[in-house]
């Protein structure tokens, strides 16, 4: 694994803390639509219009919702950094509400342990 560059942990550090407005096309309860059997746990979504690094909406995981949601709005907490992909996930919560890295890695972990990934937050 190859180390973030300053440059990159600047870009990930400057999301955080950023208000956003996620759109859910898998919440919580839903089936990935490529990994049968794969059931996202957390409300997991995408921002309309920011394109990430896989050409695609910037996806987003949220925290703190027990139930299934359309649409959250809340803060970039962290950015799920993916060393073996083309695109970062970030992390988002409600405005207030606080997740260490070892939380933020439990809830993640039904999907990110196929990667290999850093999670940069502020602390």
């Amino acid at each position: 694994m190859t180390a973030l560059t300053d440059e990159l942990k600047r870009e990930y550090l400057s999301v955080i803390g950023c208000e956003v407005t996620v759109t859910m096309d898998r919440p919580i309860g839903t089936e990935h639509p490529k990994h049968p059997g794969l059931i996202y746990p957390i409300n997991y979504g995408y921002i309309d219009g920011l394109i990430g690094g896989d050409g695609e909406e910037q996806d987003v995981y949220v925290l703190g919702e027990t139930e299934p949601i359309e649409r959250f709005d809340g803060v970039v907490i962290a950015v799920v950094h993916r060393y073996n992909d083309d695109e970062c996930k970030w992390v988002a919560c409600k405005r207030g509400e606080t997740y260490s890295k070892a939380e933020i890695e439990k809830n993640i972990h039904f999907q990110e342990q196929y990667y290999d990934i850093e999670i940069v937050t502020k602390d």
